[in-house]
Parts: C-alpha cells; structure tokens; sequence
C-alpha cells in the first residue's frame, strides 16, 4: 500500500520535481561536484578486501556499497568514489529482494547470471526504493555518487515482449532522469543503456562501453576479442551522446586474462588512442588489477 506521501513523492519524482524534505536530506549527503573531473585512471573492485595502496592511485573506483567498511582509506587526492547500483537487475542475495519479489516487481532471471532477476523498471514499488531507499543509502555512506549498472535488461525485455514489456525502456529513461533530479549534485556513471542514452546523456556525468574490445564468452566460458564492427557500434553511440554532452566523460571496461600483461597493454593503448578512459580486469570483478608498466 502507498500511502498519501510516498504517492505524492513518486508522482513528484516523475515530474522532476523537488518533494519538501526530501531534498534538504540530500543536500546533508550528496558532495558538491560543481565541475566534474576529468576521469583518466579508474577501475571496479565489488571485492571487500581492496587494497586501499592501490585504490589511492585512481581517480575514479566503483564500489560495492553493501560492504560493511569504511571507504575514506580508498580515496586517492581528488578522487570520486562511486557506488554499485543495479537497476535493471536485483540478485537474490540482496536483502530487499523478496520483498521487491512479493510486489512484484522481479521478472525473469538473467540467463547469464541465473542469481539475477530482471526488474520491471514501470513497478512503483521498484522505483520507489530506488529512490527512497538505495540511492539515499549509498551517498549517506560517503560516496560521492552511483554507478548505475543492468539497464540493457530494460532493452532486452522490451524487444523480446514488444506488447508484454511496452514501455519498459521508457520507464528507465523517465528513472534515470528522476534520480538526476532528486539528487543534482552527485556524480552518475551509466554502463551501456543505449536504448536510452540518447536520452539521459545530459543527465549523467560519465558513460561506460563494456566488453568494448574484448569480453568473456559465457557459452565457451572463454575470454576473446570483440569484432571491429561490435566496437564501432559502441564507440559510435558513446560519442553520440557525448555530441549532446560535450562534459561527458567516455570510459571502456575489456576482460582479459591478466596475467597475459601484452594482450592487456595492448587493450589499454587501443581504447586510449581512440579517446577513451580504459579498465581491463577479470569478469569477476573481485580485486583491483593494475595497468601493465610500460
């Protein structure tokens, strides 16, 4: 049941519009990010061991929010921390998954990643904790913004059921857009999402090609190269959006075998060469992987 208030927030937070109270609470947890930084060396780690030597040496982590630590020791000078924010995807181990589960707000589970359920991102129980509760929690630890993860299952929902799924793409473009408005001042990274960047561009401050050059082939269970013409596809629409926002910041995750440090060089100066801000890491995701020396 929703009551008065929170049906009067989300229909606020629809229209872009500020709710009382809400964003005074913001404003005490949200860092001023006036000018946003240019990001040159970043990386992921959703680890709860990481090396806090190594992460000072980043201007930019991604960070798994969930773990119980203290993140200032991970903050190198300048740095922006940002926490992991799936949207379109909930696994079963998070704590708030049955209850989203018995809304019914959770679809059917990512093939790849069987644990995962799809969210049906038109679920006002969905976006009302979004809102309300992990994104508010994330930036009260400390964290200077989100890393908004998952939102290709929105797309690949909606192509798959055109009827069934209708406006599901619609809805992660109207969520983007509600988060950017609850919370102007922090920092929003967005992993792929094509379907809907053209529209959020101007509402977040970084976006991600992942598996751009290289990637893990979840049916051989093997790492391999991307094709030429999969790399200009992303390269194309992360510079399309960049045309509408010309502040946005173009990062690329590969996956490769780290111990092969030439194939990995070489997947660092490729990405570089043509304008983007690199990581190569294993698809774990686990621990922070250094750049080869050159």
């Amino acid at each position: 049941m929703i009551t008065r208030r929170r049906a009067l927030f989300l229909g606020a937070a629809a229209a872009g519009l500020a709710v009382p109270g809400l964003m005074r609470a913001q404003t005490e947890v949200t860092p001023l990010l006036d000018q946003r930084p240019r990001i040159r060396c970043w990386g992921i780690d959703y680890g709860a061991d990481t090396d806090p030597a190594l992460a000072r040496s980043y201007d930019m982590l991604v960070l798994e929010p969930d773990h119980m630590r203290p993140i200032a020791p991970l903050r190198g000078p300048s740095a922006l921390l940002l926490g992991y924010l799936s949207l379109g995807e909930v696994d079963r181990s998070r704590p708030f998954f049955a209850e989203l589960d018995a809304s019914g707000a959770m679809l059917k589970p990512n093939p790849a990643w069987p644990s995962a359920r799809m969210a049906d991102l038109r679920a006002a129980s969905w976006r009302r904790y979004v809102l309300e509760n992990l994104v508010p929690a994330i930036l009260a630890t400390g964290y200077d913004g989100v890393f908004f993860d998952t939102l290709d299952s929105a797309e690949t929902l909606e192509r798959a059921s055109p009827v069934e799924n209708a406006g599901m793409i619609a809805a992660g473009i109207s969520l983007v857009k509600a988060i950017r408005s609850l919370f102007p001042r922090m920092f929003v990274m967005m992993n792929r999402g094509y379907a809907m960047l053209p529209e959020v561009a101007t509402s977040i401050d970084a976006a991600l090609g992942e598996a751009m050059a290289s990637r893990w082939n979840f049916a051989e269970k093997r790492y391999e190269m991307a094709s030429a013409s999969d790399w200009i596809w992303q390269a194309t629409r992360l510079r399309t959006a960049r045309a509408r926002n010309p502040s946005l910041s173009l990062l690329t995750l590969d996956y490769w075998e780290t111990g092969d440090t030439r194939t990995v060089a070489d997947l660092y100066a490729r990405e570089r060469a043509a304008g983007f801000s690199p990581y190569v890491a294993t698809l774990a995701l686990d621990h922070l992987v250094r750049e080869p020396e050159a």
